[in-house]
């Protein structure tokens, strides 16, 4: 026996079953493409006949019949059922996706049109897989959600879990660095910028079933680099969280937050006192 038959021996014996009942990676990656392709022929230079765009929803339909069978037990409802009730909310997704669209390109002074947003924008495609995935986790789908979710975390650096509540006419400017968590509830007409967290002050396990993260109401920009923690905290209606803002209490409707600093400039220096950092 060769030593790698004695590996692979070895690899087998140590496998549980539940090894082979995950979902796989890719055919959840390519899920969540078949499902942008499927909203916004656009993205993939697809005709708008009725023909191809069905198609593409039998494709997208028998793509997740296929995902979900490896879970198919865990499932709240027959699988075919859960095929369905997603297919059936993909007209309300497509609408939402558009007013994210239309928010993103009223707002961005780069954004040439609303096609550029739709095949160009990390943003968009970030809020698109995180609607999509919403759906699912709603459906109460367990593990495939994440993995589309994290998919998305990995082509735009923006990390939205399913689970979050997230309102009409959503923009993230830029994105990298953007983390909303599982419990965050965000209102409608939010607008966030790149490096913004909005997360829970605890990690514990024993929290896993309470709201953890913060409250964004209606009409709030929230600046990069800000963070804002904890199931309690309530953004309110109408305010501005500036740059590097740290929060984690409430704030009232209407209010500006801001982080202040000091920026000292030297001038005339000495050269004897200049320090030669080398590397």
């Amino acid at each position: 026996m060769s030593y790698l038959s004695k590996v692979m021996e070895e690899l087998q014996s140590s496998r549980t079953n539940s090894d082979y009942d995950m979902p796989s990676r890719d055919l959840a990656q390519k899920f969540v493409e078949q499902s942008m392709n499927s909203l916004f022929p656009i993205s993939a230079r697809r005709s708008k006949s009725s023909c191809e765009q069905e198609s593409l929803l039998y494709q997208l339909e028998a793509t997740l019949k296929l995902l979900l069978l490896p879970v198919k037990d865990e499932l709240n409802a027959p699988l075919e059922k859960v095929t369905h009730d997603f297919i059936k909310q993909l007209p309300s997704v497509y609408r939402a996706l558009l007013k994210d669209a239309e928010a993103i390109q009223r707002f961005d002074p780069a954004a040439k049109s609303i096609g550029e947003v739709i095949i160009a924008y990390p943003g968009f495609y970030a809020i698109m897989v995180y609607r999509l995935s919403h759906v699912l986790n709603q459906l109460k789908v367990p593990v495939i959600p994440r993995l589309m979710s994290e998919y998305s975390h990995t082509k735009t650096g923006i990390d939205i879990h399913p689970g979050a509540t997230i309102g009409e006419s959503f923009f993230i400017d830029h994105g990298t660095g953007v983390v909303i968590g599982q419990t965050a509830i965000i209102k409608n007409n939010v607008k966030i910028y790149q490096g913004v967290t909005l997360g829970a002050l605890q990690v514990k396990k024993s929290l896993a079933n309470i709201k953890r993260h913060p409250t964004v109401e209606d009409n709030v920009i929230i600046y990069s680099g800000a963070t804002i923690l904890g199931g309690n905290t309530i953004i309110g209606r109408n305010s501005i969280i500036g740059g590097n803002v740290w929060l984690t209490s409430s704030i009232d409707s209407n209010s500006i937050v801001y982080h202040t600093h000091e920026i000292k400039v030297r001038t005339n220096l000495d050269e004897s006192k200049i320090i030669n950092f080398q590397i």
